[in-house]
């Protein structure tokens, strides 16, 4: 019996046969190029999916995100295989590092030698071509599997999710689990790179900006405090993967991982405060981070912290001086690019900013989020002696408070940098992160649906890659604004909006994404969540108002 099989933009054709990703490419003479996986009635599939009744299929690049996290965790597998050949060692993944993976073999500093001999193995994987088995085993096999491997962490994380069968994926006699479809073979990632990082590496691939080939390497310096600082924090915790997080909880310790989390918080937040304080001349505090990192509840904690150290001040949000939507500009694709500091009435914010540090009074704008307006707000003026602290995405721009001298500002970078990952060879993404606190809180306090801050975010995205992260080293702190608990208590209030995305949407395959990502998190009640804590901008219930 024929069916019918709808390319999306590019006609439709019958087949008798099944058939799987690469059989309609070659139907339709395209080539592979950097396709890595596809939708099938909007959901993601590997290309080895087979299909024999009548669907719409789209073919799924790295140019999408859906596409780029296919092509990392396939090259991530291809790391793993090459380290365990050549060094006898297993990798581990741990953070993001200039759109790309910091690498380490535990306990064990890499020569450069090392690196350029698993560089090496990776290009011959590459060059081999070999098929990447999709393969689908029931719960014991797999778990029994991972465990003869050396995996415990992803046997364990397996056992408390109890999700049977199993999706995993095989080159040669090495299975690997990386939660979500990969490439079709080893040939699909020749584009990548392993450079040193002492003491480990840097894996690098394509990105959403770059989708054939490298981004610029640009390592930022002052992370490496903030990623060290923040893996003694998950010491601290006993929290290392989901796994373990999953144990915490089902001992009876989840209060106990919001407390520990938030006092830490408050604990680094006391010393940039200290820091502030001790510094003679300054005036301007700049808070700046991408969308959904927690910039205005930090504005209000660190103004608590820097009254314990004597010093009082007064808050300016840079979110009021948007311009209005009619004069908002748009990106190459034609969303309104809110993240462009040409979306903010930036004159009118330095002549601000400029008259409360002479000590004049201003008349603030308040901006509506709802309909894009910006009407008259309050009054504000700075008392003798008062810090100003203003913060917004652009805080770190020096289009922002021209003409104020540099010895007289401080300067803090805020984004949740890092988080708990799922295992030794998969990391939780902060930029998912940041995704589901806004999906959460646009729909709380700005009425936005969910599917329409999925579709906003590749522009958010875009903008933040050429309106912020360029600016972060020119930060004098940095602050990790990631929570240890936080997927998990997000995890009830983003389920049931990212259901609400119906399949005929163009960003379903992403809510499904997301969905299958949180199903990973075990479930913390926000009960205990303090209510000045980061999290409490994002799901409500804040002191601050927020």
């Amino acid at each position: 019996m024929s069916f019918r099989v709808t390319e999306e933009g590019n006609g439709f054709f019958d087949s008798d046969r099944p058939l799987n990703g690469l059989d309609v490419l070659a139907k339709s003479g395209r080539q592979l190029g950097n396709i890595v996986a596809w939708r099938v009635n909007r959901y993601l599939r590997p290309l080895s999916w087979e299909i024999a009744e009548d669907c719409a299929v789209t073919f799924v690049d790295t140019s999408c995100f859906e596409g780029k996290e296919a092509y990392r965790r396939t090259l991530t597998f291809l790391l793993v295989l090459a380290c365990r050949k050549l060094l006898d060692k297993d990798v581990v993944v741990r953070h993001s590092l200039s759109d790309g993976y910091y690498c380490e073999i535990p306990g064990e500093p890499l020569a450069s030698s090392q690196v350029e001999a698993v560089r090496q193995g990776i290009t011959d994987l590459v060059a081999l071509d070999l098929p990447i088995v999709r393969e689908v085993l029931s719960l014991d096999r797999a778990i029994s599997l991972f465990e003869a491997q050396g995996n415990l962490d992803k046997a364990e994380l397996l056992r408390w999710i109890g999700a049977d069968p199993v999706e995993i994926y095989r080159i040669g006699d090495r299975s690997g689990f990386f939660y979500g479809p990969l490439a079709p073979s080893t040939g699909t990632v020749g584009v990548f790179d392993l450079v040193s990082h002492l003491p480990g590496m840097v894996l690098r691939f394509p990105t959403v900006a770059y989708p054939a080939q490298l981004p610029p390497f640009q390592p930022p310096v002052r992370l490496s405090d903030v990623f060290l600082e923040y893996s003694g924090w998950l010491d601290i915790l006993g929290v290392s993967t989901m796994e373990s997080l999953h144990r915490a909880v089902a001992s009876g310790r989840g209060t106990e991982l919001i407390l520990v989390s938030e006092a830490l918080h408050s604990q680094r937040l006391n010393r940039i405060a200290e820091n502030i304080a001790s510094r003679l001349g300054c005036r301007l505090v700049c808070i700046a981070g991408p969308s959904g990192s927690g910039k205005t509840t930090t504005s209000h904690r660190l103004a608590v912290q820097l009254a314990v150290c004597g010093k009082r001040t007064k808050i300016l949000a840079m979110d009021d001086y948007f311009m209005e939507r009619s004069r908002t500009p748009r990106d190459a694709d034609g969303s309104y690019d809110f993240e462009a500091i040409e979306a903010l009435d930036i004159d009118l914010l330095n002549a601000h900013i400029a008259d409360l540090l002479e000590g004049k009074p201003v008349h603030l704008p308040r901006f509506d989020f709802l309909d894009g307006t910006r009407d008259r707000g309050g009054n504000l003026k700075l008392d003798p002696g008062e810090l100003l602290v203003i913060e917004g995405i652009h805080g770190l721009n020096d289009q922002v408070g021209t003409g104020i001298p540099d010895a007289e500002k401080f300067r803090l970078y805020l984004s949740p940098l890092t988080g708990v990952n799922f295992d030794r060879h998969n990391r939780t993404s902060t930029t998912d992160n940041r995704l589901l606190r806004r999906l959460v809180r646009d729909y709380r306090t700005r009425g936005k649906k969910p599917e329409t801050t999925l579709l906003q975010w590749p522009s958010v995205i875009r903008g933040a890659a050429r309106h912020i992260f360029p600016y972060q080293e020119k930060a004098d702190a940095m602050f990790n604004s990631a929570l240890v608990y936080e997927l998990s208590v997000l995890k009830g209030y983003a389920e049931p909006l990212l259901r609400t995305v119906r399949e005929e949407s163009p960003v379903f395959g992403e809510a499904a994404r997301l969905l299958d990502l949180l199903r990973y998190a075990p479930f913390i009640p926000a009960d205990n969540v303090p209510n000045n804590s980061i999290l409490r901008e994002f799901i409500g219930g804040s002191c601050f108002g927020a």
